[in-house]
């Protein structure tokens, strides 16, 4: 074998000479347990349920999440989940021995206990005889535990799981020919405003201009308020201005000669 070539972790095989490996998740230390012969095989599990068995951890490996691209040109894609062991070995050229592999085809793969959230129950397969199990997966912390399954939905976005009429949309979208809403040369849009503005309306006759516009007279007299109260309804009453000096003089005469008073021949009284 050419020692250029890339093998496969999950399966042991030699990939394409373009393929590449991606590392999405690792957690050093992930414990296995094995699942009660009671243990429904529906979607949901009680991690209750392995760690009451005596014989349960059945041995501590790390957890790797491992995505594989085998054609740059076609992005094909496969996602691996990987069970290895914790430290390297002389007999697999210095590389941690491979214990359990899953491949990530489907989101029923990996599924989350109903009772906690550090622990799920992971379905392996054998790639030689296709044999298949299910072990249970507990992390230690929850933090672990969150970033396993975060890396698990960003899988599956990138493998269409969930959303397999996406990429066909994306595709129409890319496809489909945007419309021109905007106006070409020499375009014109007419509204119709249904005659309630009767003096713009150029086309009407006369007659029913004048009608409109004294409906519109009388509508806006139907809003004019009452005059403010006061003697006959005429406004407000002001003071008379002044009397000038000229007219002063004049009342101030007519006062002196009502009194008996004359002025005299040369206005001495005046």
């Amino acid at each position: 074998m050419d020692p250029a070539t890339t093998i496969d972790p999950a399966t042991g095989q030699p990939l394409p000479p373009d393929a590449i490996v991606r590392v999405l998740h690792i957690t050093p230390k992930v414990h296995i347990y094995t699942l009660p012969p009671s243990s429904p095989s529906s979607s949901t599990y009680l991690a209750s349920s392995w760690t009451s068995l005596p014989q349960n951890p059945i041995f501590t490996s790390r957890l790797r999440i491992l995505e594989t691209s085998l054609s740059p040109e076609t992005t094909e894609l496969k996602v691996d989940i990987l069970l290895e062991s914790t430290t390297s070995s002389s007999d697999n050229n210095g590389q941690p021995q491979l214990f359990a592999a899953a491949p990530y085809t489907t989101p029923a793969i990996v599924t989350p206990c109903s009772d906690s959230s550090r622990f799920f129950a992971l379905r392996v397969s054998d790639p030689g005889t296709g044999k298949k199990a299910t072990l249970g997966v507990g992390f230690e912390e929850r933090s672990d535990a969150f970033d396993f399954n975060l890396a698990l939905q960003e899988c599956g976005k990138s493998l269409g799981f969930g959303g397999q009429q996406q990429p066909e949309r994306e595709k129409k979208e890319k496809t489909e020919e945007k419309k021109d809403w905007s106006l070409k040369e020499g375009e014109t849009i007419t509204i119709n405003l249904g005659g309630k503005f009767g003096r713009r309306n150029q086309g009407q006759g006369g007659e029913k201009k004048e009608e409109e516009e004294g409906g519109g007279r009388k509508s806006l007299n139907s809003f004019a308020l009452p005059p403010p109260p006061g003697n006959g309804g005429g406004g407000f009453n002001l003071p008379p201005p002044p009397p000038s000096a000229s007219e002063a003089r004049r009342q101030k005469r007519l006062s002196a000669q009502q009194m008996g008073f004359d002025d005299g021949v040369n206005g001495e009284f005046a």
